[in-house]
């Protein structure tokens, strides 16, 4: 016997129901898709050359080194600073996303200089390098720097996940490849974050000695600060690995202001000892915090302490909320917004911290009045 099913009957309200979903996915898709292009419009628009003002321009004080005998600036003159020991070597990383704060740090770095026409920067940055470099030109046209081109794909492969996604760019890493970004003449380099401002003359930050312990970098060191906390219980509780430190004192350092001899470090070829904790912690996690811990697993409680004033750090508040924090106790002249809070951030949404106030006088971000004077 054969059977045949009822055909049941359309439901008119379910229908249209599924109907009215399916246009309203539809929809989402395509505004999703359009939200999409606009925002990566906005971040491929995210600077412009002429989106900051001209800085102004900063001479050298009549006990400063000559160090060529020209009243301008030439290539011949960028060659001849280069590979100068009397000219004060910065280098710092550059990127469309931290160029704000980039421009404020320069100038205060001349700013407060004694010798400023003897200092030449090294720019590090792996995109947008002819729009970044025609930036710093039009703001500091006088100014005497490089620009070097950092390959991403070099570290990528090593960069384990970390506490905050801004911490595994890997532009962050760069500072461990200095050595073979800059030329070989150069001997001795200070590298500054993009976070930050100096109240103080570079040059005797510069002039840290660093042959007392032999030591490749100098930078304040922060004892009191709870070591353990950078790596995990799975690197304590292994015995081979605890060791890294049984034979030194170490203590945290922050990584965003060091001066760093090149030629020792090339020597060393700490840029190999570097990447091998960083294939160790793609094996097992023995850290939470992006670049900083391979450098306490290799250098820490082997560096050349530098008084405390050369790096208030922390100003940006902890890596989860950026809450606002008051200076340490002291003379000041380095303030560092390290953690999630940046000051021009917080300047632009209305809710800035007491200290930011400290770093706005250097924002060289054009106002809409300046622009249209």
């Amino acid at each position: 016997m054969n059977f045949k099913f009822p055909k049941s009957k359309p439901k008119p309200k379910l229908f249209f129901f599924f109907l009215t979903l399916s246009l309203l996915f539809l929809q989402s898709q395509s505004l999703s898709s359009t939200t999409t292009k606009n925002n990566a419009s906005k971040t491929r628009k995210t600077i412009t050359k002429d989106q900051f003002k001209e800085a102004p321009q900063f001479y050298n004080s009549p006990n400063c080194a000559i160090i060529v005998e020209s009243d301008t600036d030439t290539e011949h003159d960028i060659d001849a600073y280069i590979c100068s020991e009397e000219a004060v070597h910065v280098a710092m990383t550059l990127d469309t996303t931290y160029i704000r704060g980039s421009m404020a740090a320069i100038l205060s770095v001349l700013q407060h200089s004694s010798c400023p026409q003897n200092i030449i920067f090294h720019f590090v940055c792996s995109s947008n390098s002819s729009l970044l470099h025609s930036t710093i030109s039009n703001s500091f046209p006088y100014l005497k720097f490089q620009v070097y081109n950092f390959d991403d794909s070099i570290v990528s492969g090593l960069i384990s996940t970390s506490i905050r996604s801004a911490l595994d760019c890997p532009l962050n890493y760069a500072r461990s490849y200095l050595a073979n970004l800059i030329p070989l003449c150069v001997r001795k380099i200070v590298y500054l974050d993009s976070d930050l401002i100096l109240v103080d003359d570079i040059a005797k930050l510069a002039s840290t000695p660093l042959a007392e312990k032999n030591s490749v970098l100098a930078a304040p060191e922060y004892c009191n600060a709870n070591f353990t906390f950078y790596f995990t219980p799975t690197f304590w509780s292994n015995p081979s690995l605890s060791l890294t430190f049984a034979n030194r004192k170490p203590c945290y350092f922050n990584t965003g202001v060091m001066v760093i001899d090149l030629e020792k470090w090339r020597d060393g070829d700490y840029t190999t000892k570097i990447e091998e904790w960083m294939e160790l912690q793609k094996r097992m996690r023995i850290y939470e915090l992006g670049s900083l811990p391979p450098f306490l697993l290799v250098f820490a409680g082997e560096i050349v302490a530098v008084d405390h004033k050369w790096n208030q750090h922390g100003l940006g508040g902890d890596n989860f909320r950026g809450l606002c924090r008051d200076l340490h106790p002291g003379p000041v002249s380095l303030l560092h917004w390290s953690g999630k809070g940046k000051p021009w951030v917080r300047l632009d949404a209305n809710r800035p911290c007491p200290l930011d106030a400290l770093w706005a006088p250097y924002d060289l971000l054009q106002t809409p009045f300046s622009l249209d004077s």
